[in-house]
């Protein structure tokens, strides 16, 4: 522990950002976040430079916007803090009692509320890259319940020149959308009562300067780490003071505490750019590469997958699946996943969840020929599940209907035909670990597809209290049950694509599906949204049919493997419907993927700003040696070419080899023709004057390679 001795500020220096917080009031209160500051600037300079006047009309002094805005320093927007004791002790006071610096990079301080009886901790840290991770915490110190009706996580001020909030929205297929709009004077709220992440509002947010695009200019982008629901609140007060508060999203009565209690809000992340959200990304990547859990995904290469879901459905024929595992080594696949439908009565989603035995009828050896022949063949076998669904035609359900979230007499919500277990239960999760035990010790998993594929509508436990909260602890209890018993098992959040992607589940598994829709067109849109806070390799990304089973697109093989490449590669596609020319063509891409996935797992994403028919991106290797760009023609342009392909994130000053690494056919443009065997360039002709785009098919991809030549 640090000494802290009596002090005005707290500073953080962290990633070239600084943080400066002012504990001098009652609350603590933010007084920079942003670019790092000069070892000279103080909190008493910053402290001065926002200095206002009077307003008309307004208290002599302005409440303050502190980590927790409190309702009690009469905060005119929404306060951080909403809580009471049986109608009283809502208006909240704390004043600061304790500053503490548990290393040069933290800060804990703790205020207190005598006279109500609450206690608030935050927790700062601003890591090496440039991270700001935090949460707080409430404690009730009074005599009685306190019902907590929202805490934020800290509450950061921004700058006022932000002028643009980017959300993200979607729908089931369609996740990770971002939308733009003004930064004026009043909030935007996106609220999330779905029960897990939500494939329509994810839990993050970016605030930019006027001109702000991938590449250039001031973005601030926050994350709530958490799969349950949720409350993302961005305002702008009549003073023009702007904030973000997010945090957990409370059922009725859900969150009482007792004398003595804490509650602690989800992980807040945040990050700061000045060089547009490719900054924003190229933190959070760093952060979470380097977080310990990420290890499990680091310590070996990323397997290629295939799963039999769009191949088969629910149509599990042994022979078939064998003939499927031959395909699937013979073009490199290293993993291969069996989907929904190999256990008890599982013909179609009508039935069979809740019932984890391996289905007799279809399998009288059990999994074990299949799993022989996946190793056999040099691949890892992986199995899907959704442990903490239930269909009401199930024994589990015949036995235990109790089990079941809800809340009589309202009537369950049709979903997929399946109901939610409810998992904060200790009996649910003895028996979901006893049946995940026991498949892990019968065979040799190494990888599990954890599905959720509805919404918690019914949040009601068995006593009447809501239990959406108790519902996700009890499953993060599961997965962190599951991961101690079976390290070296990766597990995979999917929740009907999407619908559970945040950096709180990724604590306990080790890749998300980023949408169940494998058309190459949308996953550009998804995966482009999507990693602004996620790095590509815990990102899947999957080959599907010829046609989309979703949209009924067709897309050609090469601008699916191109859009599936730079991410966690994998198949959907059924192998044995493919012609000759369709395999080599997929062999061969699961083979430049292999050549190149030290970098494409490894390197910064650059995406390249280019206009609305266009989408391109890049993966450059931390010491810049290499290089992989992406394009994709999405529509046909309004002039007869495209524009100029500018490299960006090449030394100008370097020297570079160029080559059309994908599609390996020939070229109309004598430029890409030439490109096939390779070009030498100086870095500034291709991060300034560019490449000229050939003349393409709508929905072509293009993929080069770049390496630095060494100097002399």
């Amino acid at each position: 522990m640090l000494p802290t001795g009596p002090s005005d500020f707290v500073r953080l220096d962290g990633g070239a950002v600084s943080l400066v917080l002012d504990v001098r009031g009652p609350s603590p209160v933010t007084l920079y976040w942003g670019t790092g500051l000069d070892a000279g600037a103080d909190g008493s300079m910053l402290d001065l430079l926002a200095a206002r006047e009077d307003a008309p009309c307004s208290p002599l002094v302005a409440a303050p916007l502190a980590l927790t805005p409190l309702a009690g320093q009469a905060f005119p927007g929404r306060p951080g803090l909403l809580t009471h004791g049986e109608g009283r002790r809502w208006a909240t006071y704390t004043r600061i009692v304790d500053v503490r610096r548990p290393d040069p990079g933290a800060v804990e301080i703790d205020s207190v509320d005598e006279a109500n009886g609450v206690a608030l901790t935050h927790h700062l840290r601003l890591d090496r890259h440039g991270m700001l991770v935090g949460w707080t915490q409430v404690r009730n110190d009074g005599p009685g319940l306190l019902d907590l009706e929202w805490l934020s996580a800290p509450v950061l001020a921004l700058p006022p020149h932000l002028v643009e909030w980017v959300t993200f929205e979607g729908r089931w297929a369609g996740e990770y959308r971002m939308q733009t709009q003004p930064r004026v004077m009043g909030a935007v709220v996106k609220e999330n009562r779905r029960g897990r992440t939500s494939h329509d509002a994810f839990p993050g947010i970016l605030a930019q300067a006027a001109g702000a695009g991938d590449q250039a200019g001031e973005v601030y982008g926050l994350h709530l780490g958490w799969s349950g629901n949720h409350r993302l609140y961005a305002d702008t007060l009549s003073d023009g003071r702007a904030y973000v508060q997010m945090g957990e999203l409370f059922m009725p009565g859900e969150m009482r505490l007792a004398p003595g209690q804490i509650y602690r809000t989800p992980v807040l992340y945040a990050a700061c750019s000045l060089m547009g959200r490719n900054g924003i990304s190229a933190c959070f990547h760093a952060h979470v590469r380097n977080r310990p859990d990420h290890a499990r995904v680091r310590a070996k290469p990323r397997p290629v997958h295939y799963n039999t879901w769009e191949a088969v459905y629910f149509d599990h024929d042994p022979a078939l699946l064998l003939k499927l595992v031959d395909a699937a080594a013979d073009i490199g696949v290293e993993r291969f996943v069996l989907d929904d439908g190999w256990f008890r009565g599982r013909r179609s989603d009508r039935a069979g969840l809740g019932d984890w035995f391996v289905d007799e009828g279809i399998y009288p050896d059990g999994l074990h020929p299949i799993v022989a022949r996946v190793r056999e063949r040099g691949m890892e076998f992986g199995l899907w599940v959704e442990p903490e669904m239930v269909n009401p035609d199930s024994d589990l359900y015949r036995a235990h209907p109790d089990w079941v979230l809800g809340t009589p007499p309202a009537p369950q919500l049709v979903f997929r035909n399946q109901l939610v277990l409810d998992a904060s239960r200790v009996d649910v999760q003895d028996y979901l670990f006893a049946r995940l035990d026991a498949l892990l010790r019968d065979y040799p998993i190494s990888y599990l597809k954890w599905d959720m594929n509805r919404d918690i509508s019914h949040p009601g436990g068995v006593d009447g209290v809501a239990a959406a909260h108790a519902h996700v602890e009890g499953l993060y209890a599961l997965l962190r049950r599951v991961r101690d018993a079976y390290p070296d098992v990766e597990i995979e959040s999917c929740s009907a694509g999407g619908g559970r992607a945040d950096l709180g589940i990724l604590s306990l598994t080790d890749r998300v599906w980023a949408s169940d829709s494998n058309d190459a067109l949308d996953r550009l849109t998804i995966q482009r949204g999507l990693s602004t806070f996620l790095p590509p390799e815990l990102i899947g990304s999957h080959v599907g049919p010829t046609d989309c089973h979703i949209t009924g697109r067709r897309v050609a093989m090469a601008t699916r493997v191109a859009t599936a490449m730079f991410f966690h590669l994998g198949l959907e596609v059924n192998l044995l419907g493919l012609s000759d020319a369709e395999r080599m063509e997929l062999a061969a891409g699961i083979s430049l993927h292999k050549h190149y996935r030290p970098l494409l797992h490894d390197g910064r994403l650059i995406r390249l700003d280019r206009p609305a028919n266009e989408e391109a991106f890049g993966i450059l290797a931390a010491d810049g040696a290499q290089a992989l760009y992406s394009f994709t023609l999405l529509s046909e342009p309004s002039g007869y070419f495209a524009g100029r392909l500018r490299l960006a994130g090449l030394d100008p000053a370097a020297r570079y080899h160029v080559r059309l690494l994908w599609p390996d056919a020939a070229q109309k443009s004598p430029l890409f023709n030439s490109l096939r065997d390779g070009v030498l360039f100086t870095g500034s002709t291709l991060t300034e004057a560019g490449l000229q785009l050939p003349r393409l098919h709508p929905q072509s991809a293009l993929i080069l390679g770049v390496v630095r030549v060494p100097a002399g």
